[in-house]
């Protein structure tokens, strides 16, 4: 079966995520990418046990290969929480909530994580995780707000924060961009090796 024909089960609800991974996953990604929403368990701990959870039960609901993303941000002066349950925090304190929890620390460095994880949908096979990571502050919110924690984020080394740079540069320097480039790597060696073998 060719890779053009595969496709990959990517859990997601958000069309403007799947925009995204999309574009930087660019032409040379093997396989057709097809979104589900799928209410995964809320699960705890730490980021790579969660994602190799959720990745687990999105592949047993999917009976095939699916890829699962989980985004953290993490405060240095909180010791890397909020971490996984960003998306609560976000929920309840808006960008500027995130941005006042650190009023009374001086260290406002925090880190973005992005962590996809694969399965091949055969619970035999272990789920592989690739990771990503980008540091920066939290700042007063600038920018559009329709991109989550976005606009509190300022990459190291930008004078903007990730909602005000253009989604070009943001996709070339973002934890997500980091995460993907080691998945579409990984994916590109698998195709090349199963071609190379049934040739």
């Amino acid at each position: 079966m060719s890779a053009a024909g595969r496709s990959v089960v990517f859990v997601t609800g958000n069309a403007k995520k799947l925009e995204e991974v999309i574009q930087i996953l660019g032409d040379s990604f093997p396989y057709r990418l097809v979104a589900k929403k799928i209410d995964l368990p809320e699960y705890q701990g730490e980021p790579d046990d969660i994602s190799v959870q959720k990745c687990q039960e999105a592949a047993k609901q999917v009976q095939g290969p699916v890829i699962v993303e989980d985004t953290c941000l993490c405060f240095n002066a909180l010791g890397g929480l909020p971490g996984p349950y960003i998306k609560w925090f976000l929920e309840k304190l808006k960008p500027e909530g995130l941005y006042k929890l650190l009023a009374g620390y001086e260290d406002k460095s925090a880190y973005a994580l992005c962590t996809f994880a694969f399965s091949t949908g055969n619970p035999e096979d272990p789920v592989k995780l690739f990771k990503g990571q980008t540091h920066g502050h939290i700042v007063d919110p600038r920018g559009p707000r329709d991109f989550g924690w976005d606009p509190c984020f300022q990459p190291e080394g930008y004078d903007q924060t990730y909602a005000e740079l253009p989604k070009s540069v943001k996709n070339s320097i973002s934890h997500r961009y980091k995460a993907l480039n080691e998945l579409s790597t990984y994916f590109v060696q698998q195709h090349k090796k199963a071609t190379a073998g049934s040739s």
